[in-house]
């Protein structure tokens, strides 16, 4: 999702890791077995999921994306 990267850009992150789970059926059952989620993206900062690029905005806009990823 350009709106996650631009985002996460905007908060300093210079490395995203994208895994392309339409190209890797393996990835996506791991996906959604971790995340009980089919829809992507699916964001992790870290080990912790954060969810799809709506939540990561909900979660800037409550101040809580910034302290994740210090």
């Amino acid at each position: 999702c350009q709106r996650a990267k631009a985002l996460l850009r905007q908060r300093g992150v210079a490395q995203i890791e994208e895994i392309r789970i339409d190209l890797d059926p393996v990835a996506r059952d791991h996906m959604m077995e971790i995340t009980g989620r089919r829809t992507v993206p699916q964001i992790f900062i870290g080990a912790t999921h954060v969810g799809g690029c709506d939540d990561l905005i909900a979660l800037d806009q409550k101040g809580g994306l910034k302290p994740l990823l210090a």
